[in-house]
């Protein structure tokens, strides 16, 4: 089985790729950057880590390898069991476990277990095609940065010395244009008063008569709008139980609601028993939180079904 194959499909779509009893691929979005050491620009991408405590399997790498390879999904979940140990004998006996296009597993001294990620390869489907771009530094010499200032210090000489005698007569003119204006703008300063004046007496007075005639209506109230929101949604769905008798479920329906949760039952299994869930999610590692907590403190056997339902 090509297990590395089956994980790399599944990072370039989801941000967790669990490998039942072994660990867990975690896939985060990281933005274009520049690399002010290397001058180097670097695409959008995404970091990858692993985390060995969520080992809980989820069913999607098994459901994938399943019906890449048209096998039932016990088979397909034996098979990456059987890996798994393999994998884990052959870290335990000191090897380097590689996973071509993921990275690299190693035991360390303290018997932890460390990975490495293969950093040539980029899950990010946005950033397809892209690659990272050096971008040199541009060197200048002393002899141009010399000859540069020296080109701009003999310009602006030239232009002040050409500009000196026509600045003389446009401060003789600006001079004589201020105290001919001086009368001109005492006399409009004193109209703009007069004017602003007249101005407001009017609109008091029209702001008296509208407030003498206004008259106020007071309209009822609008009705209430009631707005349904939509909750307990999603493919993620951790399955409490399943009842023959449907009763049964509706029973275990009611006692998971007064407990708290968002239960319901989601319909029939393909073996005709009625499936009843803690509650639905539409994000993943939110639903694997939440199992984890009820397989801490409710129930051990819970387990967590990855399934659209129909509407």
């Amino acid at each position: 089985m090509q297990l590395a194959t089956y994980i790399k499909d599944l990072l370039y779509r989801y941000e967790c790729v669990i490998i039942p009893g072994f660990g867990a691929f975690i896939a985060q979005h990281k933005s274009a950057h520049w690399d002010a050491s290397n001058h180097t620009f670097f695409p959008p991408s995404k970091t990858l880590s692993f985390n060995r405590q969520l080992q809980t399997n989820d069913g999607l790498l098994a459901h994938y390898v399943a019906s890449v390879e048209s096998i039932s999904y016990e088979v397909a979940l034996s098979q990456i069991r059987s890996l798994t140990g393999t994998l884990s004998l052959q870290l335990s006996e000191g090897e380097t476990v590689l996973l071509e296009g993921i990275g690299s597993f190693t035991m360390s001294a303290e018997r932890t277990l460390q990975f490495d990620p293969d950093r040539q390869q980029n899950f990010n489907t946005a950033a397809f095609g892209l690659s990272s771009v050096v971008a040199s530094e541009v060197q200048r010499t002393e002899v141009e940065a010399s000859s540069q200032r020296a080109t701009v210090h003999n310009l602006a000489s030239e232009t002040s010395s050409s500009k000196t005698p026509y600045l003389k007569y446009a401060a003789v003119g600006l001079v004589a244009l201020m105290l001919s204006g001086w009368g001109g703008m005492k006399w409009y300063e004193k109209d703009v008063q007069e004017h602003n004046f007249a101005e407001k007496q009017r609109a008091d007075s029209l702001l008296n008569n509208d407030i003498q005639e206004a008259t106020f209506l007071v309209t009822p109230s609008l009705p209430a709008l009631n707005v349904t929101v939509r909750k307990n949604t999603g493919k993620y769905h951790i399955i409490a139980g399943a009842f023959r008798i449907e009763a049964n479920a509706a029973k275990k329906v009611q006692q998971l609601v007064d407990q708290g949760f968002s239960a319901r039952q989601i319909g029939r299994n393909r073996y005709g028993l009625h499936q009843v869930v803690y509650a639905s999610y539409e994000n993943r590692l939110e639903a694997l939180q939440s199992l984890r907590n009820i397989k801490n403190s409710q129930n051990k056997d819970a387990w967590l079904l990855v399934q659209n339902l129909s509407k």
